[in-house]
């Protein structure tokens, strides 16, 4: 692997520092997914490492610099992705989040190896720092990182497990549990009550399709799947009041998951995330949650 520094320098393949898309560091499409599968096979196997080095160095790579210059999207005039050219997503499907929720599970298996926990502790800054307030009194984060500019008017409508404050807040409370910073994970803890005390079905759970207000990318089987895990992890109280209200919500818009089964069953978008969400936080299996960065 080439050095990390400077913009265009490459790091595995056709990665390039400063010039990365979805594919070359994210959890939905990319290495960081991959991660988090491996490492729990890992597991499994009782293994140390062995396949996922390269991913993690990769990773660590782009995430070694303060202000993470690295994960600069390289998007220039794409009709839907545009608007993230140049700038750092903070998502966990496709942004920051997803890379911390990765990097945790990699020195939590491995232990702390020093380029990993320094690429950590980048990432977990830049994250708290590109945090606000919004109108709703909830610690939040926009799309991408504001770069300096003002936070976002009013209230943050994407509130879910791939934006917003559930994902963002797990990872960085995750992260802090890793590394042993009581202050991060105290403060991860925090923004996740502001979350939930803020919480509004009706505002927050958005969109025309059933998948966006019920599935686990934007509805509330995924905010459902972080309480259960702030819950069952030591998290704040938050998370298993939040449980029950999601739970709830479930169950009184059954006609719409029954009309979402008809029309597609995936993990993500479909019913069968939903169910798999429901299923978990009422008992069911754990073990396929490392997929969504989530324990």
């Amino acid at each position: 692997m080439a050095g990390r520094r400077g913009a265009g320098l490459a790091l595995v393949g056709d990665v390039r520092y400063g010039a990365v898309r979805f594919p070359d560091y994210d959890l939905i499409l990319g290495p960081s997914g991959l991660l988090l599968a491996f490492v729990v096979d890992d597991a499994v196997r009782g293994t140390e490492g062995e396949g996922y080095g390269r991913y993690a160095a990769q990773l660590a790579q782009l995430c070694g610099e303060e202000g993470l210059p690295g994960l600069r999207a390289h998007y220039p005039d794409h009709p839907l992705l545009g608007w993230l050219h140049g700038r750092i997503n903070t998502g966990m499907g496709h942004g920051a989040a997803g890379v911390v929720a990765a990097l945790s599970a990699v020195v939590r298996r491995l232990g702390p190896r020093a380029d990993l926990v320094s690429a950590l502790r980048y990432a977990c800054r830049w994250l708290r720092g590109e945090s606000f307030d919004d109108a709703r009194d909830i610690r939040t984060w926009a799309g991408c990182g504001l770069d300096g500019e003002r936070r976002p008017p009013g209230a943050h409508a994407r509130q879910a497990w791939c934006y917003g404050t559930p994902g963002v807040s797990w990872a960085l409370w995750e992260a802090g549990e890793v590394l042993g910073d009581r202050d991060l994970a105290d403060w991860a803890g925090a923004a996740f009550t502001s979350f939930a005390d803020g919480f509004h079905e009706g505002f927050h759970l958005f969109g025309d399709d059933p998948g966006d207000r019920l599935g686990l990318c934007h509805g509330a089987a995924g905010v459902l799947a972080v309480a259960d895990a702030v819950r069952r992890c030591g998290g704040p109280p938050a998370g298993a009041v939040l449980v029950e209200r999601m739970l709830s919500h479930l169950v009184a818009h059954e006609e719409e998951l029954w009309q979402l089964a008809r029309e597609r069953c995936g993990l993500l978008g479909g019913a069968g995330g939903v169910l798999a969400a429901m299923l978990t936080a009422t008992g069911g299996d754990r073990s396929w949650l490392p997929c969504l960065g989530l324990r």
